[in-house]
């Protein structure tokens, strides 16, 4: 204890005049106590953000037009009426297709120039004038097979027919409506297997033919059964009706 006292008090003065030193290690100890105790910084470390790459959608595939292809609708011709299957020809020698008169409806008679029925040309053109805007066509053949009473060439037909009659529809140059020379639609018009209900001979000049819209032979008028008659118009008005 005395030794310490000692120096103590030996010491004290000695601080105060700054002539004691204290050894290093014993002055930095009691420096390093005196003074703030130094705060290591923690380091911060300041992470990295990785932005995010923005998702990229697939794009649409592309979708490539379809080519439309337009078939071609081929629309079917109704077939030709057999009745309506021949080419004959006109007056002035010019083909004429029968065909071309499909869907109407027609009267087929077989004419003459010196006939005491001769007066029905008359009657013909009556009909054509009330109903060939309705769909009726009157198709003359002049024939000389009876009494040779159709003897005139096609343009002395002609001549009479517009001269005495004013005849507007349609003429034909002279066949034969009977016998060997027939003509192959008369064949056609008299013949039991392809007309049965109507078949049979022609009886004389101005027998007449009725063939409907659907190209069927509808009725046959005898010679003496005039055009005008209501037998023959009434056929004629039911026929028409039909579309």
């Amino acid at each position: 204890m005395k030794k310490t006292i000692l120096l103590t008090a030996a010491v004290i003065p000695a601080l105060a005049l700054g002539a004691l030193t204290l050894p290093k290690a014993q002055a930095c100890d009691k420096h390093c106590n005196m003074m703030p105790k130094k705060t290591t910084a923690k380091k911060i470390v300041a992470k990295k953000t990785i932005a995010k790459k923005p998702v990229v959608q697939a794009s649409a595939k592309k979708i490539k037009p379809k080519k439309v292809v337009v078939k071609k609708v081929e629309t079917k011709k109704a077939e030709v009426p057999k009745v309506l299957d021949f080419k004959m020809k006109s007056l002035t020698e010019q083909d004429v297709d029968l065909s071309k008169y499909q869907g109407k409806v027609v009267m087929m008679v077989n004419v003459a120039s010196k006939c005491g029925l001769t007066p029905q040309y008359q009657g013909l053109q009556e009909l054509h004038k009330k109903y060939s805007g309705a769909g009726l066509a009157i198709l003359g053949f002049p024939a000389n097979d009876f009494g040779q009473q159709e003897p005139g060439t096609a343009e002395e037909i002609g001549e009479f027919c517009q001269k005495n009659y004013g005849v507007e529809f349609d003429m034909f140059s002279k066949i034969a409506v009977t016998g060997t020379d027939k003509a192959p639609l008369y064949k056609y018009l008299t013949s039991a297997e392809t007309n049965p209900k109507h078949a049979g001979e022609i009886s004389w000049n101005f027998e007449k033919f009725l063939i409907g819209r659907d190209g069927k032979i509808v009725a046959r008028f005898a010679p003496a059964v005039t055009p005008t008659s209501e037998e023959v118009t009434k056929t004629i008005e039911a026929e028409l009706a039909k579309k």
